[in-house]
C-alpha cells in the first residue's frame, strides 16, 4: 500500500508539473506574438493618442495583439531606456515625441545613447508650435513683439512646460535669431504654461495647437506666428516665423516610432511599410488632425536624419544659451 500510495503521489506531482510547464509554454508563445508599444509618458498625451490610433491598424496588418504600455517617469527617460535594453526581436516599439531630441542637450547622463541604442522606424505625425502672447501685450505681430522685448531687455517672461522642454529651446533659438532676452518660467506641463500666459503671469509661450487653439478661439491668447515653414491649415491667416523676417526658421513638434537597435532590418522595414499605409487612411488622418497633427510617413533613414539633425541643433542652441545639462 505504501508503494502504491507513493506512486500515486509521484504521478500526481508529475501531472501537476506537466500542467505548469504547459502553461508556461503557452504564456511564452503568447508573449512572443505580442507587439508592445511603449509610451514613455502618461495616458492622454499625444504620444499615447498616436499609439492608440495606430494600434488597430498594426493588429490587422500583423495578425497579432498590440498593447500600449505607458511608462511615465523622468521626462520619458525610464520608458525609453526599457526599449533601448529590450530584446531586439521586433516585438517592442517606442512612441517618442520631439522631446527625445531635446533630452541629449538638457540631460547630463542618459542611460542610453539616443542615436546608437534605438533605431528609427517611421515619423507618425507632426505639428508646428504657435507663438502666442497675452492679449494685453502691446504687440500684434512678431516684429512688434521683438521691438517690445528689445525695449525691455530681460523684463519679459516666457512660460515653458518644463526646463528641459522643446518649448524652452525653441524660444531660446528664436531669441538668439532675433537678438532679444527673456526670462524662462517653467511649469509642470503645457496646460499650466498656457494658463500662465492667459492669466498674464507670463507674456509669451510657444506650444502646440492642441493646447493653444481653444484659448486663441476664446480670445484669451493672441497668436503671432507659427513655427513651421508653411502656414498651418488651421490658421491660414497667421504668418510663419520665417515670413516675418527670420528666413529658414523651422521648429516642429512630432511623434514617431523607434525600436531597439539590432532589430532585423526586414522587421523595421515591415513596420515602416504598414505605418505608412495606415497614415494614408483618411480616418486616421482626421483623428490626427483633431490632435493638431498632420500625418508623417517616410523612410526609417529620413526619420533618422531628422533625429540626428535635431539632436545636434538643440545641443548648439543649449550651448549658446548657456543651458547646462542637469
Amino acid at each position: 500500500m505504501f508503494q502504491s500510495g507513493r506512486r500515486r503521489h509521484v504521478t500526481t506531482c508529475l501531472a501537476a508539473l506537466s500542467l505548469l510547464l504547459a502553461s508556461a509554454n503557452a504564456q511564452a508563445q503568447s508573449s512572443s506574438t505580442l507587439i508592445r508599444i511603449v509610451v514613455p509618458f502618461a495616458a492622454g498625451g499625444i504620444n499615447d493618442t498616436a499609439a492608440r490610433l495606430l494600434q488597430p491598424y498594426l493588429e490587422k496588418a500583423f495578425g497579432q495583439a498590440v498593447i500600449v504600455d505607458n511608462r511615465p517617469a523622468a521626462s520619458g527617460i525610464v520608458g525609453t531606456d526599457a526599449v533601448a535594453k529590450a530584446v531586439p526581436d521586433g516585438h517592442t516599439l517606442l512612441m517618442v515625441a520631439s522631446s527625445y531630441t531635446v533630452l541629449p542637450a538638457t540631460t547630463a547622463k542618459l542611460p542610453y545613447d539616443s542615436e546608437r541604442d534605438l533605431v528609427p522606424v517611421v515619423l507618425v505625425g507632426k505639428n508646428p508650435l504657435l507663438f502666442v502672447v497675452n492679449p494685453k501685450v502691446d504687440a500684434k505681430t512678431l516684429g512688434e513683439f521683438v521691438a517690445l522685448a528689445k525695449s525691455h531687455p530681460g523684463k519679459l517672461n516666457y512660460a515653458t512646460p518644463g526646463a528641459a522642454s522643446q518649448t524652452r529651446l525653441v524660444t531660446e533659438l528664436f531669441s538668439q535669431r532675433s537678438g532679444i532676452a527673456m526670462q524662462q518660467i517653467p511649469y509642470r506641463g503645457g496646460t499650466p504654461a498656457v494658463q500662465s500666459v492667459v492669466a498674464g503671469d507670463t507674456e509669451f509661450t510657444a506650444l502646440s495647437p492642441l493646447v493653444s487653439l481653444p484659448q486663441i478661439a476664446a480670445g484669451r491668447l493672441r497668436v503671432l506666428a507659427v513655427s513651421s515653414l508653411a502656414r498651418d491649415p488651421q490658421l491660414p491667416d497667421v504668418p510663419t516665423v520665417a515670413e516675418q523676417g527670420f528666413p529658414g526658421f523651422e521648429a516642429n513638434q512630432w511623434v514617431g516610432l523607434l525600436t531597439t537597435a539590432g532589430t532585423p532590418k526586414d522587421v523595421v522595414d515591415r513596420f515602416n511599410t504598414e505605418v505608412n499605409k495606415a497614415l494614408q487612411d483618411q480616418g486616421l488622418a482626421a483623428n490626427l488632425a483633431q490632435q493638431g497633427m498632420s500625418p508623417g510617413g517616410g523612410t526609417p533613414a529620413e526619420f533618422g536624419a531628422l533625429i540626428a539633425r535635431e539632436i545636434e541643433n538643440w545641443k548648439t542652441v543649449a550651448r549658446a544659451a548657456n543651458i547646462r545639462p542637469d
